[in-house]
């Protein structure tokens, strides 16, 4: 994508130059670096595989066992992060630049709310699990509208107008687009983007808490 937009951009028709893709597509992934998921694997297995007994017997949800090792996961991957920073500003010296302090603290914060919730979104998916045996499937009809609305493929402010408020709306924007809004000072409302960040967290959790009462009763009818 970041070869595809700069070179798009060369002719000079794009509201962004090829020096703000180059940063926009490195803020993208570092954001997609930190926010990355997969409990809805884990999840599923458990659950076909019946190993989500033993999980049961401890005085915890399952769910935190999941997150703390989505967590320990992010510190593994620094060192290979800051590697290919050091070669991203190799090949675009130009793109080099040094965020305010306070645009970084922002961005820190949104990094975490939008992996807890992403995280939040698949383990809320991967309660489905209970009752069908491919609640992948769901995460990966899912990933179609997040590749798109997400700001993964292309900024969204280069969608039309309409799209883009209509997208404002929904989670995906915030889980990669709103992070690299606020890092690189792109125009985005900071208020009501940690706004919908909060309320559409707290909507997963409590559909999450939901399903997952709901899906034990089942679970533990199945003689677990």
């Amino acid at each position: 994508m970041l070869g595809v937009w700069t070179e798009a951009a060369q002719g000079g028709s794009l509201s962004l130059s090829p020096v703000d893709f180059a940063r926009y597509f490195l803020a993208v992934f570092l954001t997609r670096q930190m926010t990355v998921v997969w409990v809805i694997w884990d999840f599923e297995k458990e659950v076909v595989q019946g190993t989500l007994s033993f999980r049961l017997l401890q005085p915890l949800d399952p769910g935190w066992h999941h997150f703390a090792g989505h967590a320990a996961e992010r510190l593994a991957r620094i060192p290979f992060v800051l590697l290919l920073i050091v070669l991203f500003f190799g090949l675009y010296p130009e793109a080099l630049w040094m965020p305010e302090p306070w645009r970084l603290v922002l961005f820190l914060i949104s990094l975490l709310l939008a992996f807890c919730l992403r995280f939040l979104a698949q383990y809320t998916f991967a309660m489905f699990s209970f009752w069908i045996e491919r609640a992948v499937a769901i995460e990966q009809f899912w990933y179609l509208f997040y590749l798109f609305l997400s700001g993964m493929a292309a900024p969204l402010a280069l969608f039309p107008p309409l799209v883009a408020q209509v997208a404002m709306w929904t989670p995906f924007p915030y889980l990669i687009y709103f992070p690299v809004a606020v890092l690189l000072g792109l125009d985005t409302p900071l208020v009501q983007g940690f706004g919908m960040m909060v309320a559409w967290t707290l909507l997963f959790a409590g559909v999450n808490r939901w399903l997952w009462w709901r899906g034990l009763r089942r679970y533990s009818g199945m003689g677990a």
